[in-house]
């Protein structure tokens, strides 16, 4: 698996030998993907990759207080990278841009190649602690 780096937009391409990432339920394939990239990027091994930190986490979008479908996931910088004017925490995300219609790991697994994109995001601590499930 090669990943690259070019401005906001990481691509995902695959190499002989990679695995396929089958969607069993709940976006486990996207799951798998995603947990894959993510090695990829702790150990340094993408492309023009910069300045940008190596410390993510895989997590469920809707827990960090981002109103979406329950189950998509994104890989956020583990530690902010500084305070907007109100206090909330400024984050790198890098996400499905099309999660609604199709899976990354339909892309990659038919065509060979996937996109994500990278972005700016705040975390309002103030909302997370009152983000219910239900």
């Amino acid at each position: 698996m090669k990943v690259k780096r070019d401005g906001d937009r990481i691509t995902v391409e695959r190499e002989p030998g990679d695995p396929k990432f089958r969607d069993g339920q709940w976006g486990s394939g996207e799951s798998r993907l995603l947990h894959h990239v993510k090695k990829k990027i702790v150990a340094g091994e993408v492309e023009n990759w910069g300045v940008w930190p190596t410390d993510f986490i895989k997590k469920r979008m809707w827990k960090d207080g981002h109103m979406v479908d329950s189950n998509q996931l994104y890989l956020r910088s583990r530690k902010p990278l500084l305070k907007d004017g109100a206090g909330d925490k400024i984050y790198i995300a890098i996400h499905n841009t099309h999660w609604a219609i199709r899976g990354i790991d339909t892309d990659f697994n038919e065509d060979g190649i996937c996109h994500l994109q990278g972005e700016l995001c705040t975390i309002s601590e103030k909302e997370v602690g009152k983000v219910s499930r239900y």
